[in-house]
């Protein structure tokens, strides 16, 4: 029998009253999962992207299924202008955000001998360096407030090794020590900085950009048999996010039945 996931969640209020801002939250992924799963937990979301008709539709999607209108906004994180614009219009929609979901990442295959600097830089501005972008944006914004939570989708080939992945293994690892030591200079204004490291989580666009071999072969090392479906892992981000973690941050939450 093939591996099933668990029943789709019912929301339970955790994050009622908040305002909670997802980066590369259309499409079929991690960010568009944590989006729908914040507004069922009784959030107002507001949403980026780099696609515009694909963040349009993500938006309605939303308000079909949840009832919540998001707001949103076309963002290329690599660009400081449209990152701070992003934040500006996410903090002027709701009075304040709450929650920043740093969900943005570009991967992509290539051996080191073959890897040019055009693919690695990409790679690496946008995972790495837009998380950082957005994180030094947003901060002063929470700082201010004196609250706040900041949730980095990170990578557990942050800590793994896998053939052709040296580019954003490298940007993931340097995501996770940038939540943690963003995380030590943000305690003292009460705001929380953590990350979660999937391993697999599968849905049609990376069925799309990934070969099948190398889709059967990651799923065979999950202990589960099957990938993780988006919203199992947005709901560590919810989790991460809410305050039933209030004494969490500078952690990276693997979320993964990856066995070696």
């Amino acid at each position: 029998m093939k591996p099933t996931a668990p029943p789709y969640p019912e929301g339970r209020r955790l994050l009622a009253g908040k305002t909670v801002l997802v980066t590369a939250a259309a499409g079929t992924g991690i960010g568009y999962a944590v989006a729908r799963r914040c507004a069922e937990e009784g959030a107002r979301v507001f949403l980026s992207d780099l696609h515009e008709r694909r963040l349009r539709e993500a938006a309605e999607k939303i308000e079909r299924e949840t009832g919540v209108r998001p707001g949103y906004l076309l963002c290329d994180v690599t660009q400081q202008a449209q990152v701070d614009a992003l934040v500006r219009a996410a903090t002027g929609a709701w009075g304040h955000v709450d929650v920043l979901v740093n969900n943005a990442g570009l991967g992509g295959y290539a051996k080191v001998v073959e890897m040019t600097d055009a693919q690695w830089s990409k790679v690496l501005d946008v995972t790495l360096t837009g998380t950082f972008r957005m994180t030094r944006a947003m901060l002063p914004h929470m700082i201010a407030r004196r609250a706040g939570a900041i949730v980095n989708n990170a990578s557990v080939l942050g800590w793994r090794a896998q053939e052709g992945q040296s580019h954003y293994a490298a940007a993931k690892a340097g995501v996770m020590a940038l939540t943690r030591c963003s995380a030590m200079e943000a305690a003292a204004h009460g705001v929380r900085v953590n990350a979660v490291s999937p391993s697999l989580a599968t849905h049609e666009f990376l069925a799309k950009v990934t070969p099948q071999g190398l889709l059967d072969q990651l799923t065979a090392r999950e202990a589960f048999g099957r990938g993780a479906e988006p919203w199992e892992v947005a709901n560590v981000i919810v989790f991460l996010a809410s305050d039933l973690s209030s004494y969490m941050t500078g952690e990276c939450v693997s979320v993964s039945s990856q066995h070696p």
